[in-house]
């Protein structure tokens, strides 16, 4: 994988692809803001009157949306929620109720009214509000506390906190196709599409972006983030639009792929995790969700019906995958996983970390050794082809195709639903290979999974939930067991890697002691109880097999047990 050009000039910036900020296609959409929430609004209704054609169907649907939000309301309320929730779907439901004495014009257009108040309501609440000033603002607090940080903890004499000789370069190292996404975002509309693993992961791909020289990105970033006050300020000033995963009804659903699709075909850049949520197991996203995913391909095709021929901008997906030593969620959200996969409970999504956490983590991040990389994986078209540097679909031979074909039917571009939901699925699964091809192995992922996978040989009768059990003085692996099969698994990434379907940081490489030492360091360096780490013996042991779980599951997928 290409590492990026700053080992050859660490200090040289990526110059901006579009100068001023004005040009940003996400500056143009804020700017009118007023005007793009009624775009949505109205494409909205007509969507969601296509999908519930009759009176009642719609009746049905709005009855259905009232009940569900009350419902959410009454058990599970976020302090971001507006302070008029509970009035504004109290006053929808008694419309509702007293709609039965009407005639029926009369109810279509009561009907039309209350479609249209929530509509416009889940419009506003979704769409961003990015601010130029705003945005320089948090570029450079983040810019300069980051650095700070870096300093005051790499350099220890006084004065190093106000010095600028490391910077977040040192600590986030981006690989992959960072040229080929720079093209692409001259040549078209680029949607980002990350892996998702911790609340940091926003504000860390924002950093990326800026970066890279790109103009700032829209992203769909978990309404829930805006309940912690430092992130609900960065995310406002990045220009966030709002993902609410409790809210599961039509007309906010389809509000919110209606926003996404119409900000794509206006040449905002977009990122979205489609995951949809952190992963709670650790693992890579194997199953993703498609209805941010469809929108990609719902706005090429609308491009393709109304741009004239030869103007036509394209649509460029890029996977990316973030490979971190430690997430600071993990033990929360290993919890969740393990509780629904063994009771099959369903537990709403809550987060356990507010500002001061954060900023903890933060400091403990920046202040220790242990980095991260984001891995940048090549442009695909949004029927999942790659493409060249030029934009240029291609097929698996290599040769130039055209994308618009995928949407023509007897001679016209034509709308099809069941053509398009193959497309999104098509779309997914490359998504997903890539992925694991482009993920990024550390020392810290190697040492977790070879040290769980011989746990669970050594307990061969125990299921996973008995395995997590057992009390830590009968864990302790012997070292030069450990240290053997270490080198069986790592021997086996190497040629993952030369056969183009993994990578690894270069750290891996060198003296199998030293690479283990700074595996076993960096699991989950941060815990109080530290999921993998040596006794007086030289043994390893762990004082939380379910987080050394979470850290174990990043390997999964790749064939591996088979070498433990």
């Amino acid at each position: 994988m290409e590492i990026l050009e700053e080992k050859k000039n660490k200090n040289r910036p990526y110059e901006p692809i579009l100068e001023g900020i004005p040009d940003w296609p996400v500056y143009q959409l804020s700017k009118n803001r007023k005007e793009f929430v009624e775009l949505v609004t109205r494409k909205s209704i007509e969507r969601i009157k296509l999908l519930r054609p009759t009176r009642k169907q719609l009746i049905d649907e709005l009855e259905a949306t009232v009940y569900r939000e009350q419902n959410r309301i009454k058990r599970n309320r976020w302090r971001v929620d507006p302070t008029d929730d509970a009035r504004f779907w109290s006053g929808i439901k008694n419309q509702l109720i007293e709609l039965s004495p009407k005639t029926e014009e009369d109810v279509l257009v009561v009907e039309d009214e209350l479609l249209l108040k929530i509509v416009h309501r889940y419009a506003n609440e979704i769409a961003g509000n990015f601010k130029p000033n705003s945005y320089r603002f948090t570029r450079e607090v983040v810019k300069f506390w980051f650095q700070r940080l870096l300093n005051g903890a790499r350099v220890k004499k006084f004065g190093a906190f106000f010095r600028n000789q490391y910077t977040l370069r040192d600590k986030i190292q981006i690989v992959g196709k960072v040229k080929m996404l720079r093209s692409l975002a001259k040549k078209g509309t680029v949607v980002m599409v990350p892996t998702h693993f911790s609340n940091l992961d926003s504000i860390l791909i924002g950093w990326v972006i800026h970066s890279l020289g790109l103009p700032a990105f829209i992203y769909g970033a978990g309404l829930n983030l805006f309940n912690i006050k430092i992130f609900a300020y960065f995310m406002n000033s990045l220009g966030a639009y709002k993902v609410d995963r409790r809210k599961k009804n039509l007309p906010y659903l389809e509000t919110l792929k209606m926003y996404s699709n119409l900000a794509i075909q206006k040449g905002a850049h977009s990122l979205f995790f489609p995951g949809g949520t952190r992963s709670r197991s650790g693992l890579i996203e194997k199953q993703l969700k498609l209805g941010l995913l469809s929108t990609a391909i719902e706005a090429q095709r609308n491009l393709y019906q109304e741009t004239r021929e030869g103007e036509v901008r394209k649509i460029f997906v890029v996977p990316v995958t973030l490979n971190y030593n430690f997430v600071l969620e993990a033990p929360d959200m290993i919890e969740d996983y393990l509780q629904v996969k063994g009771q099959d409970k369903y537990f709403p999504e809550q987060d356990k970390y507010g500002s001061v956490q954060l900023l903890r983590f933060l400091f403990k991040f920046f202040t220790k050794g242990s980095n991260i990389s984001v891995s940048i994986g090549p442009g695909l078209d949004v029927m999942g082809n790659y493409v060249d540097a030029e934009g240029n679909s291609l097929d698996a031979q290599g040769r130039i195709i055209d994308t618009k074909d995928y949407f023509v039917s007897n001679g016209n571009i034509t709308e099809d639903k069941q053509r398009e939901d193959e497309y999104t699925r098509m779309l997914s699964h490359k998504i997903v290979t890539e992925y694991h091809r482009i993920n990024r192995v550390f020392a810290s992922h190697v040492a977790a999974f070879v040290a769980f996978e011989m746990w669970q040989k050594k307990f061969p009768k125990l299921d996973l939930f008995s395995l997590l059990r057992l009390p830590e003085e009968e864990l302790e692996l012997d070292y030069s067991e450990f240290r053997q099969v270490f080198k069986r698994v790592r021997k086996k990434i190497y040629e993952l890697k030369d056969n183009g379907k993994v990578h690894h940081a270069t750290h891996l490489k060198g003296k199998v002691d030293q690479v283990i030492k700074l595996g076993i360091e960096n699991v989950g360096i941060f815990h109080l109880k530290r999921p993998l780490l040596k006794n007086k013996k030289g043994n390893i042991i762990t004082n939380d097999l379910s987080v050394l779980y979470y850290y174990h599951n990043r390997l999964v997928g790749y064939d591996l047990e088979q070498y433990v």
